[in-house]
């Protein structure tokens, strides 16, 4: 059960939190990227600059860098130790696991 578990445990991690959290992160940044852009093309029609658009671009590339980091630190980890997401416990046949008896002696 050993290597084969936390493989599986971590793959699952990897697909069930970490890639939906940083896909939503990085469309969060994307968006504040784009709203500042605009923001400023406003402000820049008016005569003006806008230091509020600007910073918004600014913190939207800075989270979509943070999550593009992510992303290869995550594959850094799994290549240094050897963990390949394809060769991870095949969970397709669970139903034909017999449990055995269970902490109620059932």
């Amino acid at each position: 059960m050993g290597l084969d578990a936390g493989v599986d445990l971590l793959d699952r991690i990897v697909d069930y939190v970490i890639d939906p959290a940083v896909k939503v992160v990085f469309t969060l940044g994307l968006f504040f990227f784009l709203w500042g852009f605009v923001e400023f093309l406003w402000k820049l029609k008016d005569g003006q600059v806008s230091e509020d658009g600007k910073n918004h671009m600014v913190y939207g590339l800075v989270g979509m860098l943070i999550m593009v980091s992510v992303y290869g630190i995550i594959s850094l980890v799994m290549n240094t130790f050897g963990i390949d997401p394809d060769t991870a416990t095949d969970v397709s046949r669970i139903q034909n696991v017999n449990p055995g008896v269970n902490f109620f002696g059932q």
